[in-house]
């Protein structure tokens, strides 16, 4: 049974903070448990709230990325902003930011600067290309590092390349700064002594590269682009039934391609046939072997097809969309949906993957712009009528 405590309870995360990534990785630390304080732009806050006004009035990506965090609003540039921040960092144990290049450390928040007087405090940067080499200063989105890391390259039909259709680069970096924060808040545990942790969005998109890295070394070519078809196992991707939908099949070796000759096309005799007797082999006839495929399927409805792959222990997949994920019966059984609360009313949100048995994860609300500013001023110290000061100058 899942307890009230948590494995950050008592961690205490600083972020600045905007679009994705950041906020990506401060949102995982809140769920287990850590108090994240998510400085923003007084008037306009995090820009990832203007993207859009899907969720109710409130920007799809924000709500994602934002849940269980606090909301002060400061001038990072005003002069009573340093004293802000030495009293916040006083009580932090995670500063993360993922400011234009070279912001923080011209602020005085780099780890350098801040490791001598906080020597518990782990720094986490997040950038796109890294604080050194010939692309320090280059801005980066998440688009833009998708098409330097040679994602693009990979993906899409042989006619034309795509994207990924979520931020996948700003997932991998957040995920990267996530988990080694993690790791150095361990390391912390036993030296006392708190670190930098850099992360770069080309560095962790070119790690979740390597397989295409590596199948290109030498000179060889790269995977080609093949839709929804994977590049270079087969077959591996979308075939379409007899009432015209698209079923996900995916076979993985030899002994998956007999039984699928056999039980699902109910053709034994390509079995032994040389010219689909290898991945390599079939790859390289991927024509021929979806319309041998396709042919066996024009009979079935994509139901019967599932059917029979299932019965043969065929992995496959139904093709969903959005609106089919919202209404996924294996979440729906497992009770991944909960509710959360939000400036514009309760919203659905998802359990956080992979928790320990005994963690209860924290989803509280989504925070309004500046929400908690004057509860965290006064806890600083900061009296009423200094509060009112500051608003007054436009510094909160």
């Amino acid at each position: 049974m899942a307890t009230a405590n948590r494995p950050l309870d008592g961690i205490t995360v600083v972020s600045l903070e905007h679009a994705i990534a950041a906020p990506f990785c401060t949102r995982q630390l809140a769920d287990l448990g850590a108090r994240v304080i998510k400085v923003e732009r007084p008037g306009s806050g995090d820009f990832a709230r203007g993207y859009d006004e899907r969720v109710k009035g409130l920007a799809s990506h924000f709500v994602w990325t934002n849940r269980s965090k606090e909301s002060l609003t400061l001038d990072v540039k005003h002069a009573e902003a340093e004293d802000v921040f030495a009293r916040l960092l006083a009580q932090t144990d995670v500063l993360v930011q993922n400011l234009a290049p070279g912001a923080a450390a011209r602020l005085g928040l780099s780890f350098e600067t801040l490791h001598e007087r906080y020597p518990r405090l782990i720094v986490c940067d997040i950038s796109g290309y890294g604080d050194s080499g010939p692309y320090r200063d280059k801005k980066a989105y998440d688009l833009l590092i998708q098409s330097e890391s040679g994602f693009l390259s990979i993906t899409g039909t042989p006619d034309e390349p795509s994207k990924a259709g979520c931020s996948i680069a700003d997932i991998a970096a957040g995920m990267y700064a996530y988990s080694n924060i993690l790791a150095a808040l361990i390391q912390r545990g036993k030296t006392g002594e708190g670190s930098r942790v850099e992360v770069s969005m080309l560095e962790a998109m070119a790690e979740w590269m390597s397989y295409p890295l590596y199948y290109a070394i030498d000179g060889a070519a790269p995977p080609p682009r093949s839709g929804a078809a994977h590049a270079t196992i087969y077959p591996y991707g979308p075939f379409t039934a007899g009432d015209g939908k698209v079923v996900m099949l995916g076979l993985q070796n030899e002994r998956e391609w007999a039984i699928f000759c056999e039980k699902v096309l109910l053709q034994p005799e390509l079995i032994a046939d040389p010219r689909y007797a290898s991945n390599s082999k079939r790859t390289a006839a991927r024509a021929e072997v979806k319309a041998l495929v396709e042919q066996a399927f024009a009979a079935l409805s994509s139901e019967q097809v599932v059917a029979r792959l299932d019965a043969a222990g065929i992995a496959n997949a139904h093709v969903n969309d959005m609106h089919d994920l919202w209404q996924h019966r294996q979440l729906q059984a497992r009770g991944r949906w909960v509710e959360i609360d939000s400036p514009a009313g309760p919203l659905p949100a998802l359990l956080p993957p992979g928790l320990p048995s005994n963690v209860e994860p924290r989803m509280d609300a989504v925070p309004a712009l500046g929400q908690h500013t004057h509860a965290i001023l006064a806890a600083l110290g900061y009296a009423a009528e200094d509060i009112a000061r500051l608003e007054s100058t436009h510094a909160v």
